[in-house]
Parts: C-alpha cells; sequence; structure tokens
C-alpha cells in the first residue's frame, strides 16, 4: 500500500498500556512521503471521538478523510508503527487539517524555538502534569 503524510487509515495496535493507545482505529501518517516511500514503517497520530480536554496538541477534524465522525486528533500520541499493521486507508485529509497538524506538532515536539509557543506550551505541561500527578495516586492501580 503506498501511504502518504495525510492519509487517513486504520491501524491494528496491540493492547495499550496506561494512557497508550491500543486496538484498532483510525490514524494520519505524519511521517513524510521520502520516509513512507522506502521505510517498513511510518509515524502515525491517533484520531479519538471521545470527549477530551481540549489541548494545543489537538486538532478537531470533522468527518471528512473517511472519518464518519467528528473525530480529534491527538498530536500528543504519535508511534512509528509497520506498515502491516494497517488495516486499510479510508481517506485523506486537506491542506487546511495538514497546516493544523504542522502547528500542533511544533507545539508537542518543541520545534518552535523561542517564546512563539509558551503560553500554549506551558497549558499543555499544566495538563500533563495533571494527568501525571493524578497517575501518582493510582500507583498502576486505575483504569
Amino acid at each position: 500500500m503506498k501511504l502518504k503524510r495525510g492519509d487517513v487509515i486504520f491501524v491494528k495496535l496491540p493492547y495499550g498500556m496506561g494512557s497508550e493507545q491500543g486496538g484498532t482505529r483510525p490514524a494520519v501518517v505524519i511521517q513524510n512521503d521520502v520516509g513512507n516511500r522506502f521505510s517498513p514503517t511510518t509515524i502515525v497520530a491517533f484520531f479519538t471521538t471521545k470527549d477530551k480536554v481540549k489541548l494545543p496538541t489537538h486538532v478537531e477534524i470533522d468527518p471528512i478523510g473517511g472519518l464518519t465522525e467528528d473525530s480529534t486528533l491527538m498530536l500528543e500520541q504519535l508511534r512509528t508503527i509497520d506498515k502491516h499493521r494497517i488495516l486499510d486507508k479510508i481517506g485523506e485529509l486537506g491542506a487546511k487539517a495538514i497546516e493544523q497538524i504542522n502547528q500542533a506538532l511544533i507545539i508537542s515536539l518543541g520545534l518552535g524555538g523561542g517564546d512563539t509557543n509558551v503560553g500554549k506550551s506551558k497549558k499543555l505541561a499544566n495538563h500533563l502534569s495533571y494527568y501525571a500527578n493524578a497517575a501518582d495516586g493510582c500507583r498502576g492501580n486505575c483504569r
């Protein structure tokens, strides 16, 4: 299957641990097209239809690109997968969504440099700190 950046695919993952994504779920290809052409792996980000706290690493996607309902793309949930995990290509995202993804990746990966994303990065840090503290309280017993 030929993949390109922005393709919406269904991926079959093993059971996730903690906050990792698992199961069969939609994702978008994040990796560049040269890597997609020559590598047996690709980098993806996952969609969810569950209500999430709005983070600067989230991109809201309407039911386009093969999706059947409003979804949130979680750019803090990146994963490299073997292409054999891909079940099907169901569509592709447009240029506007790709630009929003690029901006969320800058924040998620800290690529902005300088102070351009300090406010958004602090908001993300506060949310992550909250979830880390909640997880510490679970001591591995929460689901």
